[in-house]
């Protein structure tokens, strides 16, 4: 496993955002689903292909916290232009299950 420095973790722009759109994407290679996040008034709505359909519908994710990586630069997949990163781990089948806070968090809180 390779080390970072602190300052290397710290480039990464973590934040808490709240699902307010979520659609299928079935032009995507994978299967996904098409995300609108928002993230507060700082950095506003940011969208998101994520590939999290083993576990999750579009009608069950708006509304839903999540954490993203909100300053990689965006990425076109297929049709679709993805800027942000939303985080998951993989669960016991590879399968991955999305990173949530466990409290309450504004919009747009960044990992500490």
């Amino acid at each position: 496993m390779d080390q970072i420095t602190p300052e290397q973790f710290f480039v990464a722009d973590i934040r808490c955002g709240t699902v307010i759109e979520a659609k299928p994407f079935p032009e995507a290679h994978k299967p996904a689903i098409k995300l609108a996040v928002d993230f507060g008034p700082e950095i506003g709505c940011k969208r998101s292909s994520a590939q999290i359909t083993d576990h999750y519908a579009p009608d069950t994710l708006v509304g839903r916290r999540v954490m993203a990586v909100v300053n990689f630069p965006p990425r076109q997949i297929g049709p679709f232009m993805s800027e942000v990163l939303v985080l998951g781990f993989h669960d016991g089948d590879g399968k991955v299950v999305l990173v949530e806070p466990r409290d309450d968090v504004p919009d747009g809180a960044r990992l500490a």
